[in-house]
């Protein structure tokens, strides 16, 4: 028999191999209103699956549950399941409203909090908060039903289910003994005044792979089962073809419930079941008591151990429970404690020395659970589309369908760990959103990071023609191409971190990019001109017209930042090559194609001349979108929104070490500047700075670098206490409007939610501060500082007679960012508003939540409120500002903080 002992056999890292991340988090919180259970005729996915037939209905691309964690294949499920004694239904997962529902888009109506994590998964920590009164499900929806979109979103504290503190902290604690040996730890606490009862129920299930197909394989699907266990212990046996047999221990005494993982036909659609035993029975013989609902033989694919447990007023009760390999027969308890004492300390450990030195506590805390929530949003992602479409009746040779979702996508198989935006509100990919995870994943698990990134350039996902694949509604649509400038961001920061350079990494990265890069010129530059139409952007509502629809003017849009995205790009690339070439002389051909396709894109950005035409405004110093009419006139819209800062992240210092070892560049750059004389300008810029100093490419002069950075940081405009707001504050008493055929379409300064459903969703750029457009003009204002140094110094903020350099001016910014989740000087937290339990409670205070963007003008979190992807960013720029010196980021020896 295998020995297993628990001391340092994990550890936070892991040992490097697949075996030690075997199992994690990457349950997803929300399965159903997914496109990928989405079988119906118009492709209206949230009606199709609501949440009152999750319950009901087995899934067929994954599984959803609380705190709960699965195989890196999701074969085995473990989570929590509880009832307050009061609910209409079990809590099986967490509830919120669909689109529809909602006044401002999808919303989770719950309280739960990602407390730790590990990056091996060693150590996880979650935190419920579930009401002692009936949980109002109703209430919630018909209220946000009623409201409008200039009302506020009616929210669970608003119902009053927690006054007097009635209700329980539910804690969900996992510790590794060995990489397959997984201990569970469950702690109810009662904040209320009075005596409470909850029925606990950690809950096992295989994932549903048998039902499905021409030739289901119900005969040998995995099986669950009662087992007598050693000791004073009840145990659940579960075998499964690949994953092989394991034990689920819990306390004598634990009454076991089975069912199968099948759908209630009979309650759904009125047709006969094919067992008597559905997806549904455990919630049914505990809320209803159906005594018979649950199979009395003791075996299925769903099992639950039913812990009734009464909790005086201020007091808990712990529950033990253990899952590993049955030949092992791992008992209970023996050395229980001890592993979790042990995890703890490893991760408290880790997290120790993650931390910049002279971080506060509370400074900590928000990078800790930042962090756990990034390594907590990992999900296990499986959609075969062309299983899915011929599912649907699509053939690859089919006529497109109205309604029917990446019908171009055949090739397309995922089958694998993917960092979510948000479990709940966003449970699969987005393309942009997963470079930026990278990034702050790359602080913490840079191994992870890289995989991330190379994940979307494989053959199972980048489309043949080289698109990347943009989000799940439509893989189809346009995501930002800040793919290139992620990895080369988690290159330098492994590199920075522990001195490894990977070039391999940035080499397969760099080949995948180049056949994207190609698809981006040959389908988003239609006129040839350099002027890129890149339609959607990931930027939803921050223009005049939806940028996914037909222009309402005809004609076509000049977007600058779909220009800036691809200079951003080009320069991204540029840096990679170049990085390359300095150990491979075969990438200096591909460095000179770069600034070439740079300069271009940097001239058409501004056409000498001052034409009426090019995207640069003189008079107002501003980077703005052009609309280009039928007959050939062009109109700048006159926003002044992220758009224009866009240029500012778009520039390349060449070293001068870096010009030496690349012999022959200088010269081919003159001799094409030689050869394109109307380029001059532009390249003037990448020859500037001392005689044998380094060299900057950028879209922006100094001169029109100043006059972008005065808007920029101008609290009238971009400047809020709390970073960047991706439209200028100017438009709240100067919208913008435009007429179209008597109709008016006006941008006007929005710092909170959105106040149309024209885009969808819950997604605003209209006012709110955005994390990861912030990385980017932070990232951007620093690679500038490598070049123009301490000697170049702006107004920061405008007009307030302070001097800064560039890298100062970064780090302000990263500062009112940071201080969103920081508790001031009254106790509070600006990302709760004025909520008034997260300031004065001792159980809320602490705890914090990453949202998807912020408020304009006070910071108070906004849409997604779990979306730790790229919203943990803000850990990624503490630990630059906390660990990095100025002189990192300049040319000659670096120095910093702690190393």
């Amino acid at each position: 028999m295998k020995t297993r002992t628990h001391a340092g056999r994990i550890g936070p890292k892991g040992d490097g191999s697949a075996r030690a991340r075997l199992w994690g988090p990457y349950l997803s919180e929300r399965q159903w209103g997914t496109v990928r259970e989405d079988y119906s005729p118009g492709g209206d996915a949230w009606s199709y699956f609501p949440h009152d037939h999750a319950r009901s209905r087995a899934y067929r691309w994954g599984e959803d549950g609380l705190g709960g964690v699965c195989d890196d294949k999701q074969r085995l499920c473990l989570a929590l399941a509880l009832w307050n004694g009061r609910d209409p239904i079990l809590k099986e997962r967490a509830f919120g409203l669909t689109n529809g529902e909602g006044n401002h888009g999808e919303d989770v109506k719950e309280y739960y909090f990602y407390l730790d994590s590990t990056p091996s998964h060693s150590y996880l920590k979650y935190l419920y908060k579930y009401p002692q009164a009936e949980y109002p499900y109703n209430d919630l929806v018909s209220v946000n039903r009623e409201r409008t979109r200039q009302e506020f979103e009616y929210e669970l504290m608003d119902t009053g289910v927690f006054e007097d503190n009635r209700y329980f902290d539910v804690t969900v604690e996992y510790a590794k003994a060995d990489h397959d040996d997984i201990l569970m730890r469950v702690t109810v606490e009662n904040r209320g005044p009075d005596e409470a009862t909850l029925h606990v129920l950690p809950t096992l299930w295989f994932r549903n792979t048998w039902s499905w197909g021409d030739d289901p394989d119900r005969e040998h699907r995995p099986r669950l089962r009662a087992v007598d266990g050693p000791g004073s212990t009840v145990t659940v046996r579960a075998d499964h073809p690949e994953l092989g047999s394991y034990d689920l221990r819990c306390a004598d005494g634990s009454a076991l419930l089975f069912t199968e993982n099948e759908t209630d036909n009979q309650r759904l659609f009125g047709s006969p079941n094919a067992s008597p035993y559905v997806k549904n029975a455990i919630g049914r013989y505990v809320v209803e008591g159906e005594q018979d609902a649950v199979n009395p033989a003791h075996e299925g694919t769903k099992a639950a151990v039913h812990h009734t447990l009464t909790v005086p007023a201020g007091g808990s009760h712990t529950l033990r429970l253990r899952l590993g390999p049955a030949d092992a027969k791992l008992p209970l308890t023996r050395g229980f404690d001890t592993v979790f004492t042990d995890r703890i300390a490893e991760a408290d450990d880790f997290y120790r020395e993650l931390t910049p030195e002279g971080a506060g506590e509370d400074e900590a805390r928000v990078l800790r659970q930042a962090l756990a929530g990034m390594l907590w949003s990992k999900q296990y992602y499986a959609y075969d589309l062309e299983r899915w479409l011929h599912e649907h009746d699509m053939t690859p040779w089919s006529p497109p369908r109205p309604g029917l979702r990446n019908g171009e996508w055949f090739h397309m198989v995922s089958d694998d760990i993917i960092s979510m935006p948000d479990k709940w509100e966003y449970p699969w990919f987005a393309a942009w959103d997963l470079a930026f995870h990278a990034v702050g994943l790359s602080v913490v698990d840079v191994a992870f990071a890289k995989e991330q990134l190379e994940l979307l350039l494989r053959d199972t996902h980048l489309h043949p023609n080289g698109q990347i694949p943009a989000y799940e509604w439509n893989f189809s649509d346009v995501n930002p191409p800040v793919h290139a400038w992620a990895a080369y961001f988690v290159y330098t920061v492994e590199k920075g971190t522990t001195g490894n350079t990977d070039h391999a990494f940035l080499e397969r990265t760099f080949q995948k990019l180049l056949t994207n890069f190609t698809w981006w010129v040959n389908r988003k530059d239609p006129g040839g001109r350099n002027i890129f139409q890149g339609g959607f952007l990931g930027l939803d509502n921050i223009g005049v017209f939806d940028r996914s629809a037909p222009l309402p003017t005809g004609g076509t849009l000049e977007q600058a930042d779909g220009t800036a995205w691809m200079a951003l790009y080009c320069q991204s690339m540029l840096q990679i090559a170049m990085e390359l070439a300095e150990h491979n002389p075969s990438y200096e051909d591909l460095v000179l194609k770069f600034v070439e396709h740079y300069l271009w894109i940097a001239a058409s950005m501004d056409r000498a001349g001052e034409l009426h035409d090019e995207l640069w405004d003189e008079e107002d110093g501003f980077y703005y979108d052009v609309l280009r009419l039928p007959d050939g006139q062009a109109v700048r819209l006159k926003v002044r929104s992220m758009v224009g800062l866009l240029p500012l992240c778009a520039s390349t210092v060449f070293r001068t070490d870096q010009l030496e070892r690349l012999s022959g560049l200088s010269e081919r750059l003159q001799r094409f500047a030689e050869r394109h004389p109307s380029l001059n300008v532009t390249l003037t810029s990448a020859q500037s700075g001392a005689v044998g100093g380094p060299r900057l490419l950028s879209v922006l002069d100094e001169k029109k670098l100043v006059r972008v950075l005065a808007r920029l940081l101008s609290e009238d405009e971009f400047l809020s206490p709390h970073g960047i707001r991706a439209l200028s504050r100017h438009h709240a008493e100067h919208p913008y409007t435009f007429w179209v055929g008597g109709e008016e379409y006006k941008v006007s300064y929005l710092p909170a939610e959105s106040d149309t459903g024209m885009f969808g969703g819950n997604s605003n750029w209209r006012g709110p501060v955005w994390m990861p457009m912030n990385a980017l003009v932070i990232r951007g204002l620093i690679n500038l500082y490598g070049f123009y140094g301490d000697d170049f110094t702006v107004e920061c903020p405008t007009g307030s007679g302070i001097q800064k350099n560039l890298y100062e001016v970064a780090e302000d910014i990263c500062s009112r960012l940071t201080r969103i989740f920081l508790r001031d000087e009254d106790g509070r937290r600006p990302v709760y508003g004025g909520q008034a339990k997260f300031k004065d409670d001792p159980h809320w205070r602490d705890l914090i939540s990453f949202y998807e963007y912020f408020h304009g003008d006070n910071g108070a979190g906004l849409g997604a409120s779990h979306q730790t992807g790229w919203t943990g960013l803000v850990a990624a720029l503490m630990k630059i500002f906390g660990t990095l010196e100025p002189d990192d980021f300049r040319s000659g020896p670096a120095r910093r903080k702690n190393r």
